[in-house]
């Protein structure tokens, strides 16, 4: 056998939308914690959001915790146990929009753990209303005639944002929309954890993910809508790293 479920996931069918990014990152995640060795001390932690349930998906600990405070249980976890792995799974509204304190704020201490940061520039689970990282023009539930930043104001880019600050060891801006950045969204997954097994201190890793159900588009229409207008908007790549 060369291909098969991770031992970092449970043998769950996903409850996420037919071409959701979700389920890619997932799988990416598990192997990572399977390729390092490092299941039995790994705790996630799930938001509120499209990952609600990722409880029931991964093959480790798992904590729930309320609508944007994940960077700050994540604290807690690594400042009491250091010796455990810890990341937290986040989208955009989740820590761009009502955790984007203790997002700025962990970062700022430089806390040595792991935000996986999921990017699709609208509230999914809710809706598909405006997030903080919805792109100008772009239409949602709240706002069908378009994001207007005259009434709105701009989005966020987290990674450019938490670049200016000193604590980041490790910032990358990835997608999954195709092959070839599955792959490098891997990677950066896998150095993320890594700088952390090492105590390196904190980073993040920011996944662009469609999300056809919250745009009014099939799953192929959706990658294709990432690569025409979302990644020229949020340019991928690695906004900081201290350890090269």
């Amino acid at each position: 056998m060369i291909f098969k479920r991770p031992e970092g996931l449970t043998n769950t069918p996903w409850r996420y939308c037919p071409g959701c990014g979700h389920g890619i990152v997932h799988r990416l995640i598990g192997e990572v914690i399977d390729e390092l060795g490092i299941r039995e001390k790994t705790i996630g932690i799930a938001p509120v959001g499209c990952s609600v349930f990722m409880y029931e998906y991964f093959n480790c600990d798992m904590i729930q915790t309320a609508h944007g405070r994940a960077p700050a249980v994540a604290t807690g976890i690594k400042r009491s146990h250091p010796d455990l792995i810890c990341f937290s799974y986040q989208g955009d509204g989740d820590l761009a929009a009502i955790g984007t304190a203790e997002t700025v704020h962990s970062a700022a201490r430089g806390e040595n753990f792991t935000i996986i940061f999921i990017n699709n520039t609208i509230y999914g689970m809710t809706g598909g209303q405006q997030a903080p990282t919805t792109m100008p023009g772009q239409k949602t539930t709240t706002n069908p005639y378009g994001r207007d930043t005259r009434i709105h104001g701009f989005p966020i880019r987290v990674c450019e944002m938490l670049a200016t600050l000193d604590g980041p060891v490790y910032l990358e801006r990835v997608a999954v929309n195709k092959p070839v950045n599955v792959i490098r969204a891997k990677r950066a997954i896998s150095k993320a954890i890594k700088l952390q097994v090492d105590n390196k201190g904190f980073s993040l890793v920011e996944i662009l993910s469609p999300c056809p159900t919250g745009w009014g588009l099939s799953p192929k229409s959706a990658c294709e809508y990432m690569d025409k207008v979302m990644l020229p908007y949020y340019p991928l790549g690695v906004f900081k790293d201290l350890i090269k």
